[in-house]
């Protein structure tokens, strides 16, 4: 399984039917694209506690996570015209966005 894992800060100034239209767009994206397996959208949850929460450099309100089989499905995600067209939205929407892939294993655990 691989990871597509994105987190956006969306712009300051978008409005609330601005933020409407791009979850609009990622459910379609979602749902034109057939190698997609499993498809999150999630909102940080800030904790307050000491620690880690204080020294992240940015602050990223939400993550993307989109599971896919293999490298070639990712591939071909990332080539799907309905990939092209968030990567306009998330150039468009966003003051900041980070992007990256991880090759996923189930860890079980023993307790």
């Amino acid at each position: 399984m691989i990871a597509h894992i994105v987190l956006l800060q969306p712009r300051a100034d978008l409005s609330a039917a601005d933020r409407q239209q791009a979850v609009a767009a990622l459910e379609r994206a979602a749902g034109d694209v057939p190698e997609i397996r499993r498809f999150r959208l999630g909102r940080r949850v800030k904790h307050g506690l000491p620690g880690y929460e204080q020294l992240m450099p940015h602050d990223f309100e939400f993550a993307l996570i989109i599971e896919v089989d293999d490298v070639a499905a990712l591939t071909r995600y990332l080539q799907a015209p309905a990939h092209a067209a968030l990567g306009d939205l998330f150039y468009s929407a966003t003051s900041a966005a980070l992007a990256y892939d991880y090759a996923l294993d189930e860890i079980v655990s023993s307790t």
